[in-house]
């Protein structure tokens, strides 16, 4: 599993370039439109990255927007308004309190955190009853079992930057948080919209 320093330096690396490959604005305002957040809500954004969400959440909703990597979050600011806080945090272990927010984002994060498992079961955590999840991520398709081969050039491709080499259902699965699968939109490739609500 990578560490924490080498993601930081690797987002160091792609912090200046990162929004011209993985933008994607019409797919973020379409999982936000899924999300369906209500005036006065708590919404988190796990993985914030450069930001790129933040103009699509409408501005009655408070955001927490977190990141592990402070260059990714120095360019996330440049999004600032009253009403969003911006933290650094390891998206495996929030600093949160348990059931303190209506909604969270996981917007290409699950592809590439090192253990997406617990990043979803935190997600979960943080989430009140009844709170909805956003995921917008490349997953492989259910049953699809890479060879040997192909797996191990996934692997090298992640250690640089991301492949598409998981499965939602088995992260789901594995993850045993409380969560129901309420929405699953495909998207655009490999991509999907995922909507959950913690039960």
């Amino acid at each position: 599993m990578p560490s924490n320093a080498w993601i930081r330096f690797r987002y160091k690396l792609w912090a200046p370039h990162y929004d011209r490959v993985t933008r994607f604005p019409r797919e973020r305002r379409r999982s936000i439109e899924l999300l369906d957040l209500e005036a006065g809500e708590r919404l988190v954004i796990v993985g914030c990255g450069t930001g790129a969400d933040l103009p699509f959440v409408p501005p009655e909703v408070q955001v927490l927007a977190v990141d592990l990597s402070p260059d990714m979050l120095r360019q996330a600011r440049a999004h600032a308004r009253p009403g969003i806080e911006f933290r650094e945090m390891d998206g495996m272990a929030l600093d949160l309190p348990d059931g303190s927010f209506d909604a969270a984002i996981l917007h290409m994060v699950l592809e590439v955190i090192p253990d997406p498992v617990r990043c979803l079961a935190e997600a979960a955590r943080v989430l009140r009853p009844g709170g909805r999840l956003a995921v917008f991520d490349k997953f492989l398709p259910e049953g699809d079992r890479p060879g040997p081969l192909r797996r191990a050039a996934l692997g090298l491709l992640d250690f640089v930057f991301t492949s598409t080499n998981r499965q939602m259902g088995e992260i789901l699965a594995r993850s045993r948080a409380p969560l129901e699968v309420e929405v699953d939109e495909p998207s655009v490739a490999a991509y999907r919209h995922l909507i959950l609500r913690r039960v």
